[in-house]
């Protein structure tokens, strides 16, 4: 569709075809010094996804053609992590859980606040580009968790990741033992308070585990939180 020059940030692809909507990301974002591309549809969405190769995508669930989950779906099984925030006007939280289950780093729920919104595209982006200081690989069993690369293998497998669930199982495995409430979880990777639903943490611990397979360290202390357990 159209697009807005980078200022040095990178581009943000919006797919949302509500005109007001769309505009209204863009502004935001544009002020902040990110390009912005908009598409309305979920044809034109991947396209723009493979040609432009945004930094993050800002991705409206209930769009003409292919819809938000199915695109995320698509693109995750093609290998591009590219970080993916929900924008979704449906309260049930089946639609977000799922969503965060095929790989969205992130969600948010219309109406919302637009400094929101870019504060959730700068979160996920800061933790896809990682700490700038070197870190030292985390070792816990066979499961390997590399900081300054952004890597881990999981008894010599390489496992793919998106940028949250890695900042996830690395916040668990810098402190192997402690028991990590959800709210603690919250507030030191997504970055805001419990009130965003502590579900979301469920999920993506259950992801982790999925992707780990056997070796995963993950354990869960009832009625308390997480854990990382060699």
């Amino acid at each position: 569709m159209d697009a807005t020059k980078s200022e040095g940030k990178g581009l943000v692809l919006v797919v949302e075809d509500e005109k007001s909507i769309a505009d209204l990301e863009r502004m935001y974002l544009t002020r902040e010094g990110f390009g912005v591309h908009v598409e309305t549809d979920g044809r034109a969405a991947l396209a723009a996804v493979r040609n432009l190769h945004p930094v993050a995508i800002v991705l409206d669930i209930g769009i003409p053609t292919i819809d938000g989950t199915e695109i995320c779906r698509m693109l995750r099984a093609d290998g591009d992590w590219t970080p993916i925030i929900f924008v979704t006007a449906r309260d049930d939280e089946i639609d977000r859980v799922v969503g965060l289950e095929l790989g969205a780093d992130d969600y948010i729920t219309k109406p919302f606040s637009p400094r929101e919104l870019v504060a959730r595209v700068k979160t996920v982006l800061r933790r896809a580009r990682g700490r700038p200081e070197e870190e030292s690989p985390l070792v816990v069993g066979s499961l390997v968790v590399d900081p300054a690369r952004r890597k881990v293998s999981a008894a010599g497998r390489a496992v793919d990741l998106t940028a949250t669930e890695f900042d996830l199982l690395a916040h668990l495995c810098r402190r192997p033992g402690r028991v990590f409430t959800r709210e603690q979880l919250l507030a030191a990777v997504w970055g805001y308070e419990a009130a965003a639903g502590t579900r979301t943490v469920d999920v993506h611990i259950a992801q982790l585990r999925a992707k780990l397979g056997g070796v995963s360290p993950i354990r869960t202390v009832r009625g308390v939180g997480y854990s990382v357990e060699p």
